[in-house]
């Protein structure tokens, strides 16, 4: 087992391929113009409701913002442009965005992720502030050694995020969140695991994106909407309206430093 690739990635050594030869390559490429990008930018994961702000003509596409693989939208929040990059789904590409996004400027990325209950005391639906992930993934094993955990690099920013979230609404929790590769693998034995653990929720990005922020010294936090569970007999995947979603994204600019 010690001799598996993924176990023995060589964390200490630098990169070959960065983030900044694929900006210089896409610039040339595309004739993207030089301009700085958002200090925050949101990773949403399902894309809804950034379709839903482009169709309220509430963000438009951002022409500085160089990626092959995205498209960045931009809006203005709480007195501040903000940088949103749609269904950035699973670990290994919210990190490969996330990686342009710190080399571009980014100050803050803030990854909102849907979820599943771990915790049968969580409310269905409600927003679960990640502090730490647990790592049953691989994308955080080729920037921190093997470990079972990673915490959130941007604590002071958690808080701040949580503190605003509340006027939203909705419930909102700070806590333990596990990360996997593979949705339709989650096991019940896992579930009660994770759950007598601790976890709050199940998802698919945040170990990925902590383990990067960490690594590369960048502020990433960690939103999860949670809104399904296997124990749940209620409507399943209740994530509220649209402009929820546009309530949470302006709480999390008014927790952005000014």
């Amino acid at each position: 087992m010690d001799k598996l690739p993924l176990l023995n990635h060589p964390t200490d050594q630098p990169s070959v391929f960065t983030p900044a030869n694929l900006i210089d390559s896409v610039r040339r490429a595309r004739k993207i113009p030089e301009g700085a990008i958002p200090a925050l930018c949101f990773l949403e994961f399902d894309g809804d409701l950034t379709d839903w702000l482009i169709a309220q003509g509430l963000a438009k596409p951002y022409s500085s913002w160089p990626c092959f693989h995205t498209t960045m939208f931009a809006a203005e929040l709480e007195g501040m442009r903000v940088g949103i990059i749609p269904r950035t789904i699973g670990g290994p590409y919210a990190v490969l965005v996330a990686e342009q996004l710190a080399e571009a400027g980014a100050q803050l990325i803030v990854g909102l992720t849907s979820a599943g209950r771990v915790s049968p005391t969580l409310p269905l639906p409600s927003l679960v502030v990640a502090t730490e992930a647990i790592r049953d993934e691989g994308t955080s094993l080729h920037y921190l050694r093997p470990g079972k955990e990673v915490d959130c690099p941007a604590p002071a920013a958690v808080d701040r995020i949580s503190q605003e979230l509340a006027a939203t609404g909705w419930p909102v929790v700070q806590g333990k969140v596990w990360t996997t590769d593979a949705p339709y693998r989650e096991t019940q034995i896992q579930l009660e695991q994770w759950a007598a653990e601790g976890v709050l929720a199940v998802e698919m990005q945040t170990a990925s994106l902590f383990a990067f922020g960490k690594a590369r010294d960048v502020d990433v936090v960690c939103v999860a909407m949670v809104s399904n569970a296997v124990d749940h007999d209620g409507e399943q995947f209740d994530t509220g309206s649209q402009q929820d979603g546009l309530r949470i994204l302006e709480a999390c600019a008014r927790a952005f430093p000014r």
